[in-house]
């Protein structure tokens, strides 16, 4: 793409070079070739971007250097968000359309213009695949699932029945999505469990990411919803009834169970362990292995919440001080 292309689409200011420069690839400072992208956030960082091989470097607005020279700047707000976007457009693979001979395919399947269905990928009765959405090798769609626009469905991921997801998502190696939660009745009498019904659906919004491996369960009597931009790292496990926000993201091992929430915004750090009927409120921050106890509400927005129960960060380190100094005394 040119540099005017990728302006046109993402904004900024060219203030040296030539719009019509075409750009290959993104790099970092040290390893950016010729017709790679770099991006710098501080004056240091900068020098080293204007001084590496790259054919365009993007800064933030106000930055101070010398003009001149054959690299092309751009001046944008947020260099590093420019930077991932641009990447995304500039490293776009070429989209293979068209089903492969030992995918199968349901008669009564709809696959949308651009579709493509990978080798051994199966597609169920009813399902509709949405235009530009690729199913890779493997890949399972349950029956009835509607998968939107320009979606990735990357090898061995299965669907099951009645799930829904909108446009634009990805969905890495292994996930399964909307099989049934966990959710059983016990027997007083004898103690066995019979399972609960698991016939709720799964919604997965626009433009939400989920990790390879990741699992999430359909609603038990209702439904699950993966609401608009939030972004699932490896190995999360959402349970049945949850509503998980816009723009949350979670890291590794992360486990949500059932029937909970998490607010718009909210990061959760790795191993977080969240009980059922819980809520995690908007603009939450929980750090690694904190956990929040079944039926707790936890609305500290902004603030690093830290250990099990979660607590402020300086509350918990406080509190470990006190217990190790305690620990002191009574070895002495």
């Amino acid at each position: 793409m040119t540099i005017r292309e990728l302006i046109a689409q993402l904004g900024g200011e060219l203030i040296q070079g030539d719009p019509e420069t075409q750009l290959l690839g993104v790099g970092g400072v040290d390893s950016a070739l010729g017709l790679d992208l770099v991006f710098a956030e501080k004056p240091a960082s900068l020098e080293q971007a204007m001084e590496s091989r790259a054919t365009a470097v993007v800064a933030p607005f106000g930055s101070v250097f010398a003009l001149g020279g054959p690299k092309a700047v751009i001046l944008t707000e947020q260099p590093r968000l420019w930077f991932a976007q641009a990447a995304r457009l500039l490293l776009e693979p070429t989209h293979v359309t068209g089903v492969h001979p030992t995918a199968a395919v349901a008669k009564d399947a709809m696959l949308a213009q651009g579709t493509s269905v990978g080798a051994c990928a199966v597609i169920g009765h009813g399902a509709w695949i949405g235009p530009w959405t690729r199913i890779d090798a493997g890949a399972v769609i349950g029956d009835q699932v509607r998968i939107g626009e320009h979606c990735r469905i990357y090898p061995r991921v299965v669907i099951y029945s009645g799930t829904e997801i909108w446009d634009r998502v990805v969905v890495h190696a292994g996930a399964v999505l909307g099989a049934d939660g966990f959710g059983y009745v016990r027997d007083a009498a004898t103690g066995e469990y019979t399972q609960f019904p698991q016939q709720g659906t799964l919604v997965i919004e626009d433009d939400v990411e989920i990790g390879a491996n990741s699992t999430i369960d359909r609603g038990a009597l209702a439904e699950t919803r993966i609401r608009r931009g939030t972004k699932l790292d490896n190995l999360v496990h959402i349970g049945h009834n949850c509503d998980i926000g816009e723009n949350v993201v979670m890291a590794s091992l992360t486990g949500i169970s059932g029937s909970s929430t998490v607010g718009n915004g909210a990061i959760l750090g790795g191993q977080v362990g969240v009980g059922d009927h819980a809520h995690v409120g908007p603009g939450v921050i929980l750090g690694g292995q904190a956990g929040v106890l079944s039926g707790k509400t936890v609305n500290t927005q902004g603030t690093v919440l830290w250990g099990t129960p979660a607590k402020p960060l300086r509350e918990y380190l406080r509190e470990l001080a006190t217990l190790a100094r305690l620990s002191r005394r009574k070895m002495e």
